[in-house]
């Protein structure tokens, strides 16, 4: 079995942080099938960039009106040539040239596979820490707590069985999809796929991020007092990593797991 990856990139007014987003695409062992960007932009600058380049073959853009995270999730996902969907966000980056071929090998090896996630390296606490564990479902009460959704290869198929992003959620649109795929077969990669930057809407909107969570989680699984006081216990400690003292903590627990 042979299957198509389509890298999809959302992008507004960024030209910056998304000319970084294709080098590391560029940068790939094995090329995605297609690097799909989803530009969003009110400014030409974008437009006006990838008019001036002699694109590769696999990369193709398509300019569309601001309609939000959850919407241009969405756009890149119907308009995929690939059967497997990477969200690679501008900004990002591939952390290694393995990423796309470690994905690749997964689904191939595994015809039943449905989707992935690994690690990732992320700003933290003052430092570049590498993070990520295995979903357990029996844990999603605690929201994104191991997962990293940018490190996710999802197939077409899931979205057509479970729907695409909630256009309502504004932070956790991607836990509120995880929550609904969580019978869908998958497997965690034990390799950091991509580098976060600072300043991610989820970073800096934690406690509306939460409460997101929690909304998306009552949906579908009822309230939860457990998940309650989980919510609460991580919000103090989001606060606390954002002191000097807080920082210090975080870079002595995840000292192992420095970049």
């Amino acid at each position: 079995m042979s299957n198509k990856i389509t890298t999809a990139t959302i992008c507004f007014n960024d030209l910056t942080d998304l000319i970084e987003t294709i080098k590391s695409v560029d940068k790939q062992i094995r090329k995605p099938d297609e690097h799909l960007i989803v530009n969003g932009s009110n400014t030409p600058d974008i437009d006006d960039y990838l008019k001036s380049q002699s694109l590769p073959s696999y990369r193709r853009w398509i300019n569309i009106p601001d309609v939000h995270i959850s919407g241009s999730f969405n756009f890149g996902i119907q308009n995929a040539v690939g059967d497997i969907i990477h969200l690679l966000n501008s900004g990002d980056e591939y952390y290694g040239e393995e990423a796309v071929e470690k994905a690749f090998e997964a689904f191939n090896n595994d015809e039943a596979l449905m989707w992935t996630h690994g690690k990732y390296v992320q700003y933290r606490g003052g430092a570049w820490v590498i993070s990520g564990k295995k979903l357990d479902p029996k844990l999603i009460y605690r929201g994104m707590m191991t997962i990293g959704h940018p490190t996710m290869f999802v197939k077409k198929a899931v979205y057509d069985r479970n729907g695409l992003f909630d256009t309502g959620k504004k932070i956790a649109m991607d836990y509120d999809f995880i929550i609904r795929i969580l019978e869908e077969k998958f497997k965690f990669i034990d390799y950091p796929f991509v580098k976060f930057y600072p300043g991610g809407t989820s970073s800096l909107k934690q406690k509306e991020g939460m409460s997101e969570v929690r909304d998306s989680y009552r949906k579908y699984k009822g309230k939860s007092l457990k998940q309650d006081l989980w919510i609460l216990r991580t919000n103090i400690l989001n606060s606390l990593t954002n002191t000097g003292l807080g920082k210090f903590l975080f870079r002595l627990k995840n000292k192992k797991n420095l970049a």
